[in-house]
């Protein structure tokens, strides 16, 4: 179903941290995007986003639905809530943009993507590694032979255990809500990238720990990860209370050189060659914050325009089902399929 009005009115369901993102996003890239509705328990919150917008505020979605004026919803909401809400939307005939992961379960992301087909609305995970201007131009880099054929590649997911992760009491606590700890969570967003770079990955070895005590989930993971194509890459995810380096983000090795995502919001990349040994910067627009304005413009093409999304919602499975294999692999202390 394409939206042929002139302009996307959306509401954001949960106006917690997340939705300031996204609502630059739209700002910056998305110019026929309105927001007419601020969805969230918190008045606070939605009051912030209404601000901003103009936006009604409501406290809930049930409510907005029976007498919001808004075509999608934009749901940033803890992991648990995924589902009903989801559901809710597309039961309504409202385009769907889902914050990751599409929900705790396999069977739970089975029933969205069912509810999804029978509304026959634009459904879209937002997933803005897709988009993060480095992960895009290393793949660029890639596909173009800069640095060979792929080898290895490394993902180290460091987040200081601060608000911007862990506001609080943070719901990111509980397993229950989030599915797990940092891997299902933001670690998420460094195993796309190796997906976009290397293709599916097969298998998996990991080891989780807890650093964070209140963290009912791991706070640490070390893993393996065997694709398709025979490649090997290691993921690492830590939260941690001590101080830690900005190191590289990602490194991806090929036969003729490598490249280097540096880590930090700030971003910024390093192409190593034979005709650069020792690095040179690549230009351009770089960090965390840059991939929200493409993500919320392709949301929009695809409402507005018919236009399929850079990746459809079930390529965010792949996270989900590494993740769970990750766990698995935690337990059992072997290698675990991810596609079983």
């Amino acid at each position: 179903m394409v939206n042929d009005a002139p302009e996307l009115r959306l509401a954001f369901v949960g106006c917690g941290r997340i939705a300031g993102f996204h609502l630059d996003g739209i700002e910056q890239a998305a110019q026929r995007t309105r927001v007419t509705a601020a969805v969230d328990p918190d008045a606070n919150a939605a009051a912030a986003i209404a601000a901003r917008t103009g936006a009604q505020t409501y406290a809930s979605l049930e409510r907005a639905l029976a007498v919001g004026d808004f075509d999608a919803v934009d749901i940033m909401v803890p992991h648990d809530l995924h589902e009903d809400l989801a559901t809710r939307a597309f039961a309504a005939g409202k385009h769907v943009l889902l914050e990751k992961p599409m929900a705790l379960t396999l069977d739970a992301c089975a029933r969205i993507q069912e509810a999804a087909r029978r509304a026959g609305t634009v459904f879209m995970v937002a997933e803005n590694s897709q988009y993060w201007p480095d992960v895009v131009r290393a793949r660029d880099l890639l596909a173009s032979g800069a640095i060979g054929e792929p080898v290895t590649a490394r993902a180290s997911f460091e987040a200081l255990h601060d608000p911007f992760w862990y506001p609080g009491d943070s719901w990111r606590y509980e397993v229950a809500r989030t599915g797990g700890g940092v891997v299902v969570d933001g670690g998420a967003h460094w195993i796309r990238p190796l997906r976009m770079w290397l293709g599916e990955v097969d298998e998996v070895v990991a080891t989780t720990g807890r650093v964070v005590p209140a963290m009912q989930g791991e706070s640490l993971a070390h893993a393996l990860l065997r694709f398709q194509s025979g490649v090997v890459a290691s993921f690492q995810a830590i939260t941690h209370d001590a101080p830690l380096w900005a190191g590289p983000w990602w490194r991806l090795t090929g036969t003729a050189g490598e490249i280097v995502i540096h880590g930090g919001f700030d971003g910024g990349m390093t192409l190593v060659d034979r005709q650069h040994p020792l690095g040179r910067p690549i230009a351009g627009e770089h960090g965390y914050a840059a991939s929200f304005a493409p993500e919320l413009a392709d949301f929009e093409a695809a409402v507005l325009d018919g236009k399929p999304p850079e990746a459809p919602p079930e390529a965010s499975l792949g996270e989900l089902r590494t993740a769970l294999a990750i766990y698995r692999s935690a337990a059992s202390g072997t290698w675990e399929r991810v596609w079983q």
